[in-house]
């Protein structure tokens, strides 16, 4: 199955209840009026898109309507896959794209933060880079195991201590490894902790400060965010920003939700972009995140003429 294939299966159920709602919208005609307008914009926020983008792709397509005289909904509608892909903020590339680095991965518990570093653990290696992995999440003995697991897997080594260790202190004697292996790709995984929790949020940001001070290498913070949390997922993403000021974005478990809009309404409101998606449990299921084609597989076709 090629890769555009797969994205699409995988959100078939944010495409089908994006379908739906339009759907609900074209049947009131085809007159590009502002009954429509205000339709289309509450079509893209029940689609997980955010108030923001939703607003913003309006405006946008408003635009362009009177520019090129569109005749009716259906032409409008042809441009809503470009005005989509274009609302997800761009950059992210020197993160995992080759340059040494040094990648946080931070997020609640549950979405997908140790799987996710484990599969671009995996990745890595096969790309020919030097890769080692931090295992700071040193309250949940099963997250360690798992990441040994990934780690075996890979062919890498992992730096950890005993459970209920300082994370800080892992993360330090991570990069002192890696400075005597020569790694230049650290992958650290970080406990799961609440957004709401103001004392889990300070342990996070000495973490951070503590791998910002001693790494030689550039030092990224990633969030991990389950897709099926929906627009919660968009409250965890601020509360981890305005903490940590991320630089990108993970967004995991697709292929298990109907709110893959979410994707871009935390993309668009913090400016974060998204470096890779989830969609499946198997290896090659972490897909690079293309704009367009996660546009035109969240999209589809409301074109009835077709």
């Amino acid at each position: 199955m090629g890769m555009l294939d797969r994205i699409s299966e995988g959100l078939s159920r944010s495409r089908t209840k994006l379908k739906e709602q339009m759907n609900i919208l074209l049947d009131r005609g085809p007159d590009v009026d502002e009954g429509f307008w205000e339709g289309l914009e509450e079509t893209l926020i029940l689609a997980d898109m955010g108030a923001l983008a939703a607003s913003d792709i309006v405006e946008r397509m408003r635009d362009r309507a009177t520019r090129q005289a569109l005749p009716d909904a259906y032409a409008v509608l042809d441009l809503l896959n470009d005005e989509i892909a274009g609302t997800f903020a761009e950059g992210g590339e020197q993160v995992l794209g080759g340059g040494p680095a040094v990648v946080l991965f931070v997020g609640i518990n549950g979405t997908g933060k140790t799987t996710t570093v484990g599969k671009l653990a995996k990745e890595a290696t096969d790309q020919g880079r030097t890769v080692l992995l931090g295992s700071a999440d040193t309250f949940r003995a099963a997250a360690i195991e798992q990441l040994e697991v990934w780690a075996k897997r890979s062919g890498v080594e992992m730096v950890t201590r005993e459970r209920g260790s300082d994370p800080a202190s892992v993360c330090f004697d991570t990069l002192e490894r890696a400075d005597e292996v020569g790694a230049d790709l650290v992958l650290v995984d970080t406990a799961g902790r609440l957004h709401t929790s103001a004392d889990l949020m300070r342990e996070l940001q000495k973490v951070v400060a503590v791998v910002r001070k001693r790494s030689k290498m550039p030092v990224y913070t990633v969030l991990v965010i389950d897709a099926t949390t929906g627009q919660n997922g968009l409250q965890q993403a601020r509360e981890f920003d305005r903490a940590l000021d991320l630089d990108a974005l993970i967004v995991t478990k697709l292929d298990g939700t109907a709110k893959g809009g979410i994707a871009l309404a935390v993309s668009h409101e913090l400016g974060l972009p998204v470096l890779k998606i989830g969609v499946g449990e198997q290896l090659d299921d972490l897909r690079d995140f293309d704009a367009h084609d996660f546009a035109r597989a969240l999209v589809g076709s409301f074109d009835e003429r077709s």
